[in-house]
């Protein structure tokens, strides 16, 4: 496919959070996609411990202010931006005070309080997706990293389906190693999901249990376009599921530079 632009939505990225590979693949990845010629965004959660006066994030009026209704309570959805340097990529922040701390803190909120984490993923895969859809930019891919934005691909395929922005974006997931959550997401998340729109049969996985984090990728990879094996240790539980699901897979190699196998492997979709 032609790929003009990537949406690129993680966990965490470095220098805003602590280095891990995660972090170190939401700055390098973007960077190196953007050095190709290609438009790029990238999301992130705003936590608590990333210094708004050291890191220069301001609040984006334009798309601020809309409510996200979860469990039928409203959470006020709120946007900040910075500029990368050198290389001048944008980096968009979700946040809402309900789920991440308004004060420096050392810990990340999910490590903290993790009975929202259910909620707390919910609301920064829709703030992000609707602030997309507010920024007009129609995205050719959609790369998922961490748990926390496992649930982008389902509400892509079932919410946003027939949204013109997001028609005919492929959504990519990578795995990593040695993801955990601090506990199981609440039981009740189905149901939350089904609120929203989420039909309940392409929820059994998930309906009326705790859900832990294999069970949250497999509902991620199960509605995905493409799934990367970045990590070398991932679970061998997934990379079977993901190869069972008749998707574009890149499996693990050793690579000097996968951002060159990783544009390659959009295009393939």
């Amino acid at each position: 496919m032609d790929v003009s632009k990537v949406l690129f939505i993680s966990q965490g990225i470095e220098p805003y959070l602590p280095k891990d590979e995660i972090s170190a693949v939401g700055h390098d990845l973007p960077q190196g996609i953007q050095e190709k010629g290609i438009e790029v965004r990238s999301f992130m959660p705003k936590y608590g411990c990333i210094n708004e006066r050291r890191n220069q994030l301001h609040e984006v009026i334009r798309l601020s202010g809309m409510n996200l209704i979860i469990d039928d309570t409203d959470h006020p959805l709120i946007i900040k931006v910075a500029t990368m340097l050198p290389s001048r990529m944008q980096v968009y922040f979700i946040y809402n005070e309900d789920y991440f701390q308004h004060n420096l803190v050392k810990e990340l909120e999910t490590e903290t309080s993790p009975e929202d984490n259910d909620e707390r993923s919910m609301f920064f895969v829709r703030g992000t997706l609707e602030t997309v859809k507010k920024l007009r930019w129609i995205p050719s891919i959609i790369h998922c990293h961490g748990w926390i934005t496992a649930l982008t691909a389902i509400y892509i395929k079932h919410i946003y389906n027939d949204d013109p922005v997001f028609r005919n974006a492929k959504v990519v997931l990578s795995l990593y190693d040695d993801e955990t959550l601090a506990m199981p997401l609440n039981s009740r998340l189905a149901e939350k999901m089904e609120m929203d729109g989420i039909p309940n049969a392409d929820l059994a996985g998930i309906e009326g249990k705790e859900v832990g984090y294999t069970d949250l990728m497999r509902l991620a990879i199960a509605n995905a376009d493409g799934v990367i094996q970045h990590g070398k240790n991932v679970s061998p539980e997934l990379i079977d599921f993901a190869k069972e699901q008749g998707i574009p897979f890149l499996p693990y190699e050793e690579r000097e530079n996968y951002i060159d196998a990783y544009a390659d492997f959009y295009k393939s979709l």
